[in-house]
């Protein structure tokens, strides 16, 4: 996950994940080409009823610690998701306002550790986000999570996502093109992703999911002046969080082939935001 040790070793051990490396990406880059085609995920692909109710979007990948060379263009990218904020990687992302949304007024908090963890470790507790983030257990485990990207050079910021006052989901928003992910989609310099979870039961499952997606694609876009797209990479065999992702305005582009799942490279570009 972003903002983790350089080191390997020195990374916290996830289940489910053979050997030294945290992630054992297959190296197989996808084409271009693919990135032109819209088409929808394959039926093959559908998954049982009981994934209908799935609460979260989590990528199965991290950043590394050193800087990292742009894909397209060759030349060394700032690691720094705000390279304003040094001293306080969340402090701009915090003064992008409030997005206005049909169910209330929605904004991201950048995550205090004294304050916030209580409520992100029990999130982390809930079984069926547990099944996606691997975080449960005691609250040090998501402390630990939490405090890598805390500590790290801005280029993953977790968040609380607030509705009308209530904190209610957990984001992260990091550099895409920082990302081992870079190496499996054509990159481009600031690509920005984002992870999600929402938190209590009784919010999912009925289209709030597509809503805040949107939301938070538009604060992304108008908060990073030098991002072109919000990018993401939900399970190919959760289709109601692709169909989410469709709602919000991102297109589906291709199948990435990552450690623990087939995923949906989705895209939302900043050319269709006035449109949507």
């Amino acid at each position: 996950m972003q903002g983790q040790p350089a080191d390997a070793a020195a990374r916290p051990r996830r289940t489910r994940r053979t050997g030294g490396h945290p992630v054992r990406l297959r190296h197989r880059p996808q084409s271009a080409a693919c990135l032109s085609r819209a088409s929808p995920p394959s039926a093959r692909c559908r998954p049982p009823p009981a994934a209908c109710r799935l609460p979260c979007v989590r990528a199965s990948v991290r950043t590394r610690g050193d800087r990292v060379r742009s894909p397209e263009t060759g030349t060394e990218v700032r690691p720094l998701l705000f390279p304003a904020a040094d001293a306080d990687p969340g402090r701009g992302l915090g003064d992008w306002g409030i997005a206005r949304t049909p169910v209330g007024a929605f904004r991201l908090v950048p995550v205090r550790l004294d304050r916030d963890l209580s409520l992100v470790g029990r999130w982390m507790n809930d079984p069926a986000v547990a099944a996606f983030w691997e975080l449960s257990g005691p609250h040090r485990v998501t402390a630990r999570h939490l405090r890598g990207q805390l500590a790290g050079d801005g280029r993953s910021v977790p968040c609380l996502g607030v509705l009308d006052g209530r904190p209610m989901s957990y984001w992260e928003i990091y550099r895409a093109d920082l990302d081992p992910l870079a190496g499996h989609y054509p990159a481009r310099p600031y690509d920005t992703g984002i992870h999600l979870l929402i938190g209590r039961p009784a919010d999912r499952g009925r289209g709030l999911g597509s809503l805040l997606l949107r939301a938070v694609a538009d604060l992304v876009l108008a908060g990073l002046p030098a991002c072109a797209r919000v990018v993401a990479e939900p399970d190919l065999r959760n289709v109601p969080s692709v169909a989410a992702f469709l709602s919000a305005g991102f297109r589906y582009c291709a199948e990435l082939d990552l450690p623990a799942k087939r995923a949906a490279l989705m895209v939302r570009d900043r050319s269709v935001r006035d449109l949507l």
